[in-house]
C-alpha cells in the first residue's frame, strides 16, 4: 500500500478490541494511517476487516507482543521500510494482572456484576503480577526504545502512553515511595526500574502490606503508576518529542470485566486528542480524558 507522505502514521498496540480499537477507528475518521497491532494474528485481522466495513481505509494489520523483542524489530522493520517515520504511538497494550474466582467466572455470564463484586472474587499471584507488570510497564519502555528513533524523523511526534486512575500517587500508601515518584526533576529511569522491582520481590515473598504498595489489583496499578512516572522521566529527556499520558476513564471493556461507566468511543477521545494535539502543546503530562490533570 503507498502511502503520502504528508499522511501521518500511527502505531496502535494492543487494538483489536476495546479502547485500542476504537482509537484506530476514530484515527482513521481524522486522516491517519493507522497500523494496527495485536498479540493474536486472527483477531488483529479480524479487527482491520471490522474497520475496512463499507470500503478499504488507510489500515493494515501487523502481530505484535510488546513483551518479545524480537516481534516489536519484526514491526519496526515494517514501518521503516514501508513509512521511513512514525509520527504517533499509542502505548495501549494491558493486561489486568488478576484471575478471577472459577465459581464467579461459571456465574458471570448469567448476571451482572459490579467492581465490588470483581474485587471479592479477585485471585493474585505472582506469575499474574509479573506478567502484568512486564506488559504494561516494560512492555511500553520496550516500544518507546524501539520507536522514537522513527518517531524523532516526524514533523510532529506524539507519544500516548495509556494509564489510568489507578496510575496516581493517591494508590501508593508509602510516602517515601510517592516522595519519588513525584520527583519529575529528579527520578531517573534506573530508580524506577528499582522501585518496580522491589514491588515484584516483595509480591514473591508475600509482603505485599497496605502500608506500602496496594493490596488489591496491586501490579496493575504499580504498572500504571509506573507508566504514569516514566512518561514524565521520557519527555523530560526527549524534548523534541510530545510524549503524554492518559486517564481514559473507566471504561465498559473486557479489562473491567464490562462494569465501567464509558462507552469505548468516550475513553479513545482522551488518547485521541494526544495524538493529535498541536505542536508547542506541554509533554510530561497526565491527562484524565481530555482534561489536563495531576499525577496525584
Amino acid at each position: 500500500m503507498e502511502i503520502p507522505c504528508q499522511k501521518r502514521i500511527a502505531v496502535v498496540t494492543g487494538a483489536n478490541k476495546g479502547i485500542g480499537l476504537e482509537i484506530c477507528r476514530q484515527l482513521l475518521e481524522r486522516g491517519v494511517t493507522v497500523v494496527l497491532t495485536a498479540r493474536d494474528e486472527t483477531r488483529g485481522k479480524a479487527a482491520v476487516s471490522k474497520l475496512n466495513n463499507g470500503g478499504p481505509k488507510d489500515i493494515i494489520f501487523h502481530q505484535l507482543d510488546v513483551a518479545d523483542p524480537v516481534s516489536i524489530a519484526s514491526l519496526k522493520e515494517l514501518i521503516q521500510s514501508q513509512f521511513g517515520r512514525l509520527d504517533i504511538l499509542v502505548n495501549n497494550a494491558a493486561v489486568s494482572g488478576i484471575e478471577l474466582e472459577a465459581q464467579f467466572l461459571n456465574e458471570y455470564n448469567n448476571k451482572e456484576h459490579d467492581l465490588d463484586s470483581i474485587l471479592r472474587a479477585m485471585i493474585q499471584h505472582y506469575e499474574k503480577a509479573r506478567e502484568c507488570i512486564d506488559i504494561n510497564y516494560y512492555g511500553t519502555k520496550r516500544m518507546c526504545a524501539a520507536f522514537i528513533p522513527l518517531l524523532q524523523l516526524s514533523k510532529s511526534p506524539k507519544i500516548v502512553n495509556l494509564s489510568s486512575n489507578y496510575g496516581l500517587l493517591r494508590v501508593i500508601a508509602s510516602e517515601a515511595i510517592k516522595s519519588e515518584l513525584r520527583d519529575a526533576d529528579n527520578l531517573t529511569e534506573e530508580r524506577l526500574d528499582e522501585i518496580v522491582c522491589t514491588f515484584l520481590n516483595d509480591f514473591k515473598t508475600d509482603n505485599v502490606k497496605g502500608d506500602t504498595w496496594p493490596t488489591d489489583v496491586s501490579a496493575y496499578k504499580v504498572s500504571k503508576v509506573a507508566i504514569s512516572a516514566y512518561t514524565r522521566i521520557l519527555a523530560r529527556k526527549h524534548t523534541d518529542l510530545c510524549i503524554n499520558c492518559v486517564h481514559p476513564g473507566y471504561v465498559i471493556t473486557d479489562i473491567t470485566w464490562n462494569t465501567g461507566q464509558c462507552t469505548v468511543e468516550e475513553g479513545a477521545k482522551g488518547p485521541v486528542m494526544l495524538a493529535l494535539l498541536p505542536d508547542g502543546c506541554p509533554s510530561g503530562q497526565f491527562y484524565c480524558q481530555t482534561e489536563l490533570s495531576s499525577f496525584e
